[in-house]
């Protein structure tokens, strides 16, 4: 059981040894992934901005010409109302074709009104448009430029990451899945990603609080899993103390 026991923390520790060296290379890369994400995510935002405001124009460009047909639609009733004025029988006839001259006549300044309105929104559209794809421009240079620089910090380091991405797997491999869950969730849940550490001068290589010197025992005795009472994490061994 013993040796059971020691060979499931010396898996431990090898996968621990593996992530913090995977953990290292990608600390090189900093804030890059988030930042080219970011950019990314902006860009799109940009992107279906433009679209929308595409779209707004084409619906007032269409309603423009709804209401240029209209005019046309109203100046032909005006004229047909006028050459029946002409033939009118009474004042109460020629009042009543008046009044539909005024109302056409009304209908052809509200048009104008909402044309010239469309035409107003459809130039403020347009500098919306020119200053997006001008920010637009401006993000995707960024992008481009920290999209180089991460690929040259990845292809510095990709073939050894490869390999120990390989490793990692066979180290994984042999560590039974109970025992790698629960550490794959202390990794999640500290900071610096050590989920296996050693007892390092009388304390936790994790967290630095004082191990007892009988836990420091059944630690060293490697006859079950222990892990920190101050953080959780996995006791794997005791190192000694060069005098």
């Amino acid at each position: 059981m013993e040796s059971t026991v020691a060979s499931k923390l010396e898996a431990l520790l090898k996968l621990q040894s593996i992530d913090s060296q995977l953990d290292e290379i990608r600390r090189v890369r900093g804030d890059l992934p988030e930042e080219v994400q970011d950019l990314e995510d902006e860009i799109e935002g940009y992107e279906v901005r433009v679209r929308k405001f595409d779209d707004e124009i084409t619906a007032l460009n269409d309603s423009i010409a709804q209401r240029k047909q209209a005019i046309k639609d109203a100046e032909s009733l005006i004229r047909k109302y006028e050459d029946q004025q002409t033939n009118v029988r009474n004042n109460r006839e020629y009042d009543a074709i008046t009044k539909e001259i005024e109302l056409q006549k009304l209908e052809i300044q509200i048009a104008e009104k909402k044309i010239k309105e469309a035409h107003y929104q459809i130039e403020q559209k347009g500098k919306e448009i020119e200053g997006t794809k001008n920010r637009l421009d401006e993000r995707r240079k960024d992008l481009d430029n920290k999209k180089q620089e991460l690929d040259q910090i990845v292809s510095e380091s990709e073939e050894e990451e490869n390999k120990l991405e390989k490793e990692r797997d066979f180290a994984a491999s042999n560590i039974e899945d109970r025992l790698f869950s629960a550490y794959s969730r202390i990794r999640k849940n500290v900071r610096n990603g050590l989920a296996v550490v050693t007892v390092k001068r009388d304390a936790c290589g994790g967290c630095f609080n004082t191990v007892p010197p009988q836990r420091q025992a059944d630690i060293a005795a490697q006859k079950k899993i222990i892990v920190c009472e101050h953080c959780g994490r996995i006791l794997a061994g005791v190192e000694l103390r060069v005098a």
